[in-house]
């Protein structure tokens, strides 16, 4: 596995957020609040809004000292204010080395360590996204709901798929 490492986001990794992020494949992964193309304009509101955040609830994934991918908490509200959604993207020259398990792992036990009133960190991959799938699996993840075709995405009907861990496993050490 490549050195990585996450952090949070600074105004130096703008470049290489651009770079990254403007691929299609990147996209085609995230919901429709995800550009394509992804513009240098794009690139800094993303580090104006997230490097605000205190905690920072988006980390720069790092490899071999240059930004490469986020992974982020985002806390819930009202009923579901016990729930952070998790999100992630990695840029292509890094996928399928482990690093994106990795860094789901460190961002969950941040994320807990962080957020005292967290109970459950979820996450929604599309039906099709195996790769994003067997990432969260592999990070201790459950498949707790799979849902036809509730998604919109490029013009596709998608299968929305929740997986979720929750503080209990990871204290536990239920996390592979």
């Amino acid at each position: 596995m490549s050195a990585f490492r996450i952090r949070p986001f600074k105004e130096g990794d703008l470049s290489p957020l651009v770079k990254y992020a403007n691929d299609p494949s990147v996209a085609d992964n995230l919901t429709d609040a995800f550009p394509h193309p992804y513009t240098e304009a794009d690139g800094r509101a993303f580090l104006e809004r997230f490097m605000a955040h205190e905690p920072p609830q988006v980390m720069a994934i790092e490899v071999n000292g240059e930004v490469a991918g986020a992974v982020g908490l985002h806390p819930q509200s009202d009923v579901y204010r016990c729930n952070a959604e998790l999100g992630y993207w990695l840029a292509k020259p890094h996928r399928g080395k482990g690093i994106m398990t990795e860094a789901v792992k460190q961002a969950v036990e941040r994320g807990f360590r962080v957020m005292p009133h967290i109970d459950r960190i979820f996450a929604r991959p599309y039906g099709r996204n195996v790769a994003s799938q067997r990432v969260l699996e592999k990070a201790g993840f459950t498949l707790e709901a799979r849902m036809a075709g509730t998604f919109i995405k490029n013009g596709r009907k998608e299968d929305e798929l929740i997986h979720a861990v929750r503080r209990s496993w990871v204290s536990g050490h239920r996390m592979a």
